[in-house]
């Protein structure tokens, strides 16, 4: 069991990462007091994302950075406090977020950006402001920090421009799906692509991140939102979400995905959304995108670096290509708003949990999205 303190360290259990792709160890940490502009956290419960299982997976390379704690989508309540704090109080149920908000820069003064210029972003393995480590092990040696949360902990420290104070009226497993991946996608097609009502859509890629752009779509009135996937299951799976017709890139035959596109649409759709990460897709999205006002909305990292090659007359056309990078969210402005559309029964968080585990089986987390069986899957820390 972990000590509660307001001055001294903390003794906790941590899921901690010793080698890329091996299993997650549950060892004892010592979490620091917070310093300044920071709060320590005690997670109430943490789910995997994609990002984790990404990096958790690196065996060499620069972001190959061992002993780590995972984990960045997370609820928890205020356990301390450090100096410069006085936008949290003990107890405040919150969220913690890899994109700071620091409400300082010109960035997070604009409408246009949700990119601090104070706090840059960047994976970090140390908290943003000093470099320095809050993690210990049991012999001492410092554990690296990940995207400035690490919530694959009891307690952690996080800087408070990364965090959000939310309604307490939401449960903790919902609460915890807005700290990144179903933001990220209803932020989407919200916040960048400025979905309207009426519109034609097509979403390539149904894992959590392109159900959630459903999920967004659906809640901005779209009223066709093609589903583009090479699992046959997606579609009865996305039709929860909002995915009205659906596209298998490996039944096409000769056709190309933008061909069927067009040919369903009689003109492409209003707005694409890549969820991939692949440069081939991101084209094939492109080339669905209706002329003139058509959006393409790149959410994936391209996997393997490769470039993203466009015809400049397509782009004379009118049409654009837009990066999304955490949704277009604010934090701290747009993610209360999201706890009111799910307390008000308009987004339904519930859809994207399909699995629980207690902290103690981490490792089953991981095996489950790794065999394609859970969008998310909610690790509770006290059972």
């Amino acid at each position: 069991m972990a000590t509660t303190s307001t001055t001294k360290p903390i003794k906790c259990r941590a899921a901690v990462s010793r080698a890329g792709g091996e299993p997650l160890q549950i060892e004892e940490v010592v979490v620091a007091p917070p310093q300044a502009y920071e709060v320590r956290i005690k997670i109430i419960c943490t789910s995997l994302c994609h990002s984790d299982v990404t990096f958790w997976r690196m065996k060499e390379g620069p972001m190959a950075v061992h002993p780590i704690i995972f984990g960045h989508e997370a609820v928890g309540t205020i356990e301390s406090i450090g100096e410069h704090v006085d936008e949290f109080n003990v107890g405040d149920l919150v969220v913690p977020t890899f994109l700071a908000q620091c409400n300082e820069c010109i960035d997070c003064a604009s409408e246009r950006s949700n990119m601090c210029s104070k706090l840059v972003f960047q994976i970090g393995h140390a908290m943003p402001r000093c470099g320095t480590t809050r993690f210990a092990d049991a012999k001492g040696e410092p554990v690296n920090h990940f995207l400035c949360v690490s919530s694959f902990s009891e307690y952690t420290v996080v800087d408070v421009a990364h965090v959000t104070k939310v309604d307490p009226a939401i449960s903790p497993e919902k609460a915890c799906l807005l700290s990144c991946g179903v933001t990220t996608g209803v932020g989407a097609a919200w916040k960048v692509a400025g979905v309207e009502t009426g519109s034609t859509v097509a979403i390539f890629g149904l894992g959590s991140v392109g159900l959630a752009v459903a999920e967004g779509c659906r809640l901005r009135g779209a009223s066709r939102i093609i589903g583009i996937d090479l699992n046959p299951d997606k579609f009865e799976l996305g039709k929860k979400f909002g995915v009205t017709e659906f596209v298998n890139p490996s039944e096409l035959g000769e056709r190309s995905v933008s061909e069927v596109i067009i040919e369903m649409t009689k003109g492409r759709a209003n707005y694409c959304f890549e969820c991939i990460g692949l440069a081939s897709v991101m084209n094939d999205a492109f080339k669905s995108s209706r002329k003139g006002l058509g959006k393409t909305i790149i959410l994936g990292v391209e996997m393997h670096g490769a470039p993203l090659c466009l015809e400049s007359y397509d782009i004379l056309n009118g049409k654009c290509v837009m990066g999304s990078l955490f949704g277009g969210i604010k934090a701290k402005n747009d993610i209360p708003t999201l706890v009111n559309k799910y307390l008000n029964k308009e987004l339904e968080l519930e859809k994207f949990i399909t699995h629980e585990v207690g902290f103690n089986e981490i490792n089953k987390a991981f095996d489950l999205l790794h065999e394609g069986k859970s969008l998310r899957c909610v690790i509770w820390m006290d059972k």
